[in-house]
């Protein structure tokens, strides 16, 4: 629930579960893009890119090496990658990025670490670069 008020979205938490397409359980490893349609949350481990037309979503055990894209992002696992938010990257206290990110909000709370360059650009037109 605290995920999607972070996103400003305003929803019960009946309704959150339907929101998330795609959960990778932290028991899952993958190698290999994912490409999704949908909201995507990552609570394993990826190498390879995220592509997302909705949120992704790095959960505390989540582990990412590859580049992520999405409307927003949402990090409190590691990610070793460049990120690209259309509108929002936020990461939380418990999460780290090492990468350059492009991104029209960026959000770094207290604790998180971020080690990279960013790039600030108007909404919707983070993916056009």
């Amino acid at each position: 629930k605290v995920a999607w008020f972070m996103f400003g979205f305003k929803k019960d938490a009946s309704s959150i579960s339907n929101d998330i397409q795609t959960i990778v359980s932290k028991e899952t490893k993958i190698k290999g893009s994912i490409i999704s349609e949908g909201n995507i949350r990552i609570d394993g481990s990826i190498e390879g890119e995220i592509m997302a037309e909705g949120n992704v979503i790095i959960g505390d055990q989540g582990n990412v090496s590859g580049d992520i894209k999405g409307d927003n992002v949402m990090i409190s696992g590691c990610v070793r990658g460049n990120v690209t938010a259309n509108k929002k990257l936020e990461i939380l206290s418990t999460g780290s990025l090492y990468g350059d990110v492009s991104v029209a909000i960026l959000s770094v709370g207290e604790g998180a670490v971020f080690k990279g360059n960013s790039n600030m650009v108007k909404p919707d037109l983070a993916f056009a670069e």
